[in-house]
């Protein structure tokens, strides 16, 4: 009797601590995010860092378009808007230094979710819709690539093809996981035609994984330089647009305000001055609810860790040097990935870890804060990579390799650097585009004045109105890209030009809003991953 009793107090323990952590992250979900901040962990990639910059520059008090936010989505957005009319006048606002945020952070994968969620896509939006998300995702390697060839940036910016490998430490997770391609493959054998499973002994020994392995399943990816593709790719819009082209460092907008009888547009805040402009877009994406409080507990923070490691002395015959990409499922709710630059020491960019820690994960969820990290996903991350690969494979400890980066001081073991990141998590699992609805933006949009813009040139331009892209789920190199596009073409009101390849389940909308449940969508991910 008495050992009942016992484990009933446990039970009852566990479940009043399950309760105050999720009442503390509740309360956590429904404040503010703020603005970044401003003492961030370094990451590997912005060493060394980017020279662009509008400092020489006056502040501008108007514009035609104002972006918040110059990640890889303000940088689609202002490259579409300026190649469709250069006469516009488009200021980028960041709270830090360029690209400090999220896509400076993150682990350079151009790999989308394709097999995995198809089941529940096609059952949640029909068939043709869950087909367009997946088309939606694959051509982000293309187009990324074709900007940066255009561009002249591809050595850069390291955008580039990869062989993709998603390999399984547990059983239960590759019985799904070639269940789950199977079903793909019946209503998709064109796009999932490459892809190929092995399994067991055969999918250790041809790459040179450890043999714990189970299984994996091969198929074409991608890779990229975040922080090097957006950093060059403004330089190049400064220069030419040097008239009507401008980006504010350390600038972040405090606030918006709405038109009034002295302002005909949005005036947007920030400590340098106040700017007027009839459009706003909003790309700060798990920041996105600090100036748009109702989109709170619809796109929440979360931090994430990375890792820069140097790769085992006999690594290399396995990763290709940089044209391999992985994501490993040791088992449980998370799951690691894997990326490795081609050049330098080969450093392999190495995250995940999410779930490791339960404590750790609940302390993630609703952080804003990348100036720490998780120890307890750390030391994870520190550990993970000679064990999926096996000690063979690995070889030894590769010795450091003398640079001086910008003064940077690198560690000198295997983990070379490690740092934080904050993701954006949607409620409903998607991400957010189109215009705001003024329930969600809180404030009315200016009236549809026929005026010349600011440069002189005819207005080109949708009514006035803010605008969003974000939520990305920790998947923003397959959806950032092509969503700041889609949002350029909507801002420029030409919504029929992107019918063909854009999803429709990703516009913003009331009734989305109203329906998107951030418990609902944790279950689910939770249920799947435990299923």
């Amino acid at each position: 009797m008495g050992s009942v009793l016992s484990r009933a107090k446990l039970i009852l323990g566990a479940v009043l601590l399950i309760n105050k952590t999720l009442d503390t992250l509740s309360k956590r979900l429904k404040t503010s995010p703020g603005i970044p901040v401003p003492n961030p962990t370094l990451p590997f990639w912005t060493v060394p860092k980017s020279t662009v910059s509008s400092e020489s520059k006056a502040f501008p008090k108007q514009a035609d378009i104002v972006i918040i936010g110059s990640g890889i989505t303000g940088a689609s957005v202002a490259y579409y808007l300026l190649s469709r009319d250069s006469a516009l006048k488009v200021i980028v606002l960041e709270a830090r230094e360029v690209c400090s945020g999220a896509t400076g952070r993150n682990g350079g994968h151009i790999n989308p979710p394709l097999f995995q969620d198809w089941a529940q896509s096609k059952k949640k939006y029909g068939a043709e819709e869950a087909k367009a998300l997946v088309r939606f995702r694959l051509s982000h390697v293309h187009e990324l690539q074709s900007v940066a060839s255009v561009e002249g940036m591809l050595k850069e910016s390291q955008v580039r093809p990869t062989e993709h490998l998603e390999v399984y430490y547990t059983e239960d997770s590759f019985k799904t996981a070639r269940k789950e391609l199977s079903e793909w493959r019946a209503d998709m054998s064109r796009e999932a035609q490459d892809f190929v499973v092995y399994e067991g002994e055969e999918a250790a020994k041809k790459f040179q994984l450890s043999s714990d392995t189970l299984g994996c399943i091969w198929g074409p990816g991608g890779a990229i330089h975040p922080y090097r593709f957006v950093t060059n790719l403004f330089a190049k819009l400064l220069q030419r647009h040097t008239d009507n082209f401008f980006i504010a460092e350390n600038t972040p907008c405090t606030a918006i305000t709405g038109p009034t009888s002295s302002s005909l547009h949005y005036t947007i805040i920030t400590p340098e001055g106040t700017i007027t402009a009839p459009h706003i877009v909003h790309a700060t994406n798990g920041w996105v609810s600090h100036l748009l409080e109702p989109m709170r507990e619809k796109v929440i923070p979360a931090r994430g860790t990375m890792s820069a490691q140097r790769p085992g002395t006999s690594l290399s015959p396995a990763t290709l040097d940089g044209m391999r990409s992985y994501v490993f499922y040791p088992g449980g709710l998370g799951y690691d990935y894997l990326t490795q630059l081609p050049t330098g020491e080969h450093e392999l960019m190495f995250g995940g870890g999410w779930a490791s820690s339960f404590d750790s994960a609940l302390t993630d969820i609703g952080s804003s804060d990348d100036s720490g990290l998780s120890t307890a996903v750390a030391s994870h991350l520190a550990g993970a990579l000679p064990l999926f690969f096996g000690s063979q494979t690995w070889g030894k400890e590769k010795e450091p390799v003398e640079d001086s980066s910008e003064g940077v001081e690198w560690a000198q073991g295997r983990t070379k650097a490690q740092w934080s990141g904050i993701l954006g998590i949607s409620a409903d699992g998607l991400p957010w585009v189109g215009r705001l609805p003024r329930k969600i933006s809180g404030r009315k949009a200016p009236s549809c004045i026929k005026e010349e813009n600011v440069r002189g040139a005819s207005p080109s331009t949708a009514s006035p109105g803010e605008w969003v892209s974000a939520g990305y789920t920790g998947e923003g190199m397959v959806h950032a890209w092509m969503s700041g596009k889609a949002l350029a073409h909507m801002i420029l009101g030409a919504d029929d030009e992107i019918k063909s390849w854009f999803p429709e389940v990703l516009r913003i909308t009331e009734e989305r809003w109203k329906k998107a449940n951030l418990e609902d969508f944790l279950s689910r991910r939770i249920s799947s991953a435990t299923a």
